[in-house]
């Protein structure tokens, strides 16, 4: 693994979603690259139903009706280890045709900023065809008694239970997020998939939990209509500076900061905040991601962001992408890199803090 940066809140950290626009994109596709007659496996390293799912499947038709010769894009979910066993398959296995793809998520991120033992892929390695930008919202079971996100601090004190991937999934934000917010959480590790995570909080077997957006609005919007759940909090996002505000996807919600003063009478600042932002902004401003494998030639990976952005005037698109994915922008080329580099380092400070307090306090040890 290379070694990483030090990420501050400000500066370093830049912006996610509009000061990118400024970078430009990829060059025009390769004549002679053709996908014609053939299947593309676009490979999710999670169970069917969650963000990175829903997120896939609606961009994999899209991307068959711009790539050259009009393939079919399939979505293979191969679940595992927390999204490490899909993406050690891809590393071990993928072809630098262009006719494997793999889609990530700040789940497979975290084991790699966080020296997990199960890893053995490296991001460097891989040619990233888009980045797509996300967020998400913490919502709890009315059977705690809150009725309104200005309820929040009357779950201090109840026992709680999160359905998480694992401690080095992209369940670690709200691992730190609780933590830091005094409550007592009970995080169940091994669910496949936040989608996993959902069907036990529908179950009654948690009454705490979070979605990404797509899988939020998709799933779990229906849920608050009809009173089974109530939102608290979204995670926010960055603006120019590397400040935290408002998710534009949930502008009614309060955002993490938010919640956290609405709750202890302060904003949130030390050790803890800063460990807890880092891998917010690994796991969220640069969320997902499509990488093609090692070695892939430059004009398949032109090919594809080509795809990509084009994919975005479609009408289809146009028509549905705010319902589906939130108001994110998913962005190829420079936009990505940046994206990509932001979403890939951390500081070796943060990384032992964080890694000796999972061990510390719910007993962790990274590869088990």
């Amino acid at each position: 693994m290379t070694d990483s940066i030090k990420t501050t809140r400000r500066g370093a950290i830049g912006m996610a979603f509009g000061a990118l626009a400024a970078f430009g994109l990829a060059g025009p596709a390769a004549a002679e690259v053709s996908f014609e007659g053939k299947t593309i496996e676009w490979i999710i390293p999670f169970s069917a139903g969650g963000g990175s799912d829903t997120w896939a499947r609606f961009n994999a038709p899209l991307l068959g009706k711009y790539l050259p010769g009009n393939p079919t894009v399939v979505v293979v979910n191969e679940p595992g280890g927390g999204s490490t066993k899909g993406t050690n398959l891809f590393a071990a296995r993928a072809k630098p045709d262009g006719l494997t793809i793999l889609g990530t998520s700040g789940s497979t991120q975290f084991p790699y900023l966080l020296g997990d033992p199960r890893v053995r892929y490296e991001y460097a390695d891989w040619e990233i065809a888009m980045a797509s930008p996300t967020g998400g919202v913490v919502y709890t079971s009315p059977s705690t008694g809150v009725t309104s996100t200005d309820e929040i601090a009357k779950l201090v004190g109840q026992d709680l239970v999160y359905a998480s991937q694992g401690a080095t999934s992209l369940d670690l934000v709200p691992l730190l997020g609780f933590k830091m917010m005094g409550l007592n959480v009970q995080h169940v590790f091994g669910f496949k998939g936040r989608g996993d995570g959902r069907l036990a909080f529908e179950r009654g077997e948690t009454n705490i939990d979070y979605q990404t957006s797509s899988a939020y609005i998709k799933n779990v919007q229906p849920l608050v209509d009809s009173g089974a759940a109530v939102p608290l909090f979204s995670w926010g996002v960055l603006d120019e500076n590397g400040n935290i505000m408002r998710d534009p996807t949930f502008p009614d919600l309060p955002h993490f900061a938010e919640a956290y003063e609405t709750m202890t009478g302060k904003a949130p600042e030390g050790p803890e905040y800063d460990a807890y932002f880092a891998f917010f902004t690994a796991g969220f401003p640069a969320q997902k991601m499509v990488f093609l494998p090692k070695d892939t030639p430059q004009e398949i990976v032109d090919t594809y962001q080509a795809a990509f952005e084009a994919m975005k005037a479609d009408p289809e698109y146009q028509a549905n992408k705010e319902s589906v994915l939130g108001t994110y922008e998913q962005v190829t080329g420079r936009q990505a890199d940046a994206l990509f580099e932001r979403g890939t380092k951390i500081s070796a400070e943060l990384r032992t803090q964080v890694v000796d307090m999972l061990g510390a306090d719910y007993g962790v040890k990274l590869g088990e």
